[in-house]
């Protein structure tokens, strides 16, 4: 089997995968019955967005709206459609109604995001201000040290926990069948469950170490600015927010670049090491769902290849 002509990216959803190249998005799912139902659709066409992917630093803002406006219908297909018995299925919404779910749940999509990276943000700046009271912690970059630490074990611990119930757990086995199903195609060999079994759940495109770099490049961007106060100093961290979410992008596409050069590749290391806690070992039949969902989508792309060449 062919390595797929341009990058392919993916989402776990309820109960199933996600992927998408640049034209379409397929999700595939499994239902209540055991049986596989697929959800496709062609991605609009959006000039400001495209524009805007192109513009190195802000490019990061304009791909997270899109990944959000992108997913919206797929996370509710998923969600609305593994529950329901076949055969007791409701009559689609109109076409309006349909349009105003997904750019509701896209809106609520990014403002979840820059919510959560908020308080992610502020809580641990907080937390490390009452260490201040220590002259041994009180410097600036002993400051920002900590507060760095601070959000670091705040995030592993939250990802652990989360991990640890049936839905999240479930969601996160399917993320590691979509890497292992990408990472199957990209070695060239052929899409069976055997070959994907064996593949690894890590991947250096993973949108989950943006998390991790987010951290990362926190802590160099807030050495240029205060501390002390703390009200000037969570200003400070509401200002940059925009910056080190642009600056994370960067290196994140920086990473899926170094991948095959050695001394680069240790920079995508923590991105890696935390999707030990975002993907886990799918079993068969989660892997057979995400390749429904490839083999679906390289379908569209057949088709529309076809369809080009008349």
């Amino acid at each position: 089997m062919k390595t797929a002509q341009a990058p392919v990216g993916g989402q776990a959803i309820v109960e199933g995968v996600m992927f998408q190249n640049a034209t379409h998005a397929v999700s595939a799912i499994r239902r209540n019955d055991d049986t596989i139902e697929t959800f496709e659709q062609k991605k609009p066409i959006r000039p400001r967005i495209a524009v805007g992917k192109k513009i190195p630093l802000i490019r990061g803002l304009f791909a997270l709206v899109e990944s959000s406006a992108n997913g919206a219908s797929h996370m509710n297909f998923a969600s609305d459609r593994y529950g329901v018995n076949p055969g007791e299925e409701e009559p689609e919404e109109a076409s309006q109604g349909q349009l105003t779910k997904w750019l509701g749940v896209a809106v609520l999509g990014v403002l979840s995001f820059f919510f959560g990276k908020l308080m992610f943000t502020l809580l641990p700046a907080f937390l490390a201000s009452l260490f201040s009271y220590f002259p041994a912690l009180s410097g600036h970059v002993i400051q920002n040290v900590l507060e760095a630490v601070i959000k670091l074990t705040l995030l592993f611990s939250y990802l652990y926990l989360i991990s640890l119930t049936p839905l999240v757990k479930r969601l996160f086995q399917y993320h590691g069948a979509e890497h292992k199903v990408i990472n199957c195609v990209e070695s060239g060999r052929p899409l069976t469950v055997e070959n994907v079994r064996t593949s690894s759940r890590l991947h250096y495109r993973c949108g989950s170490s943006f998390l991790i770099f987010t951290v990362i490049v926190g802590f160099f961007v807030y050495l240029i600015v205060p501390t002390d106060p703390l009200w000037l100093r969570l200003v400070c961290r509401i200002a940059l927010l925009p910056v080190v979410i642009g600056l994370s992008f960067e290196v994140l596409q920086l990473t899926n670049k170094a991948q095959n050069i050695k001394g680069l590749r240790v920079i995508a290391l923590p991105g890696l090491w935390l999707q030990y806690l975002t993907t886990k070992e799918p079993d068969d039949s989660q892997i057979e769902v995400a390749i429904y969902a490839f083999e679906a989508l390289e379908k569209q792309e057949h088709n529309l290849h076809e369809n080009a060449l008349g």
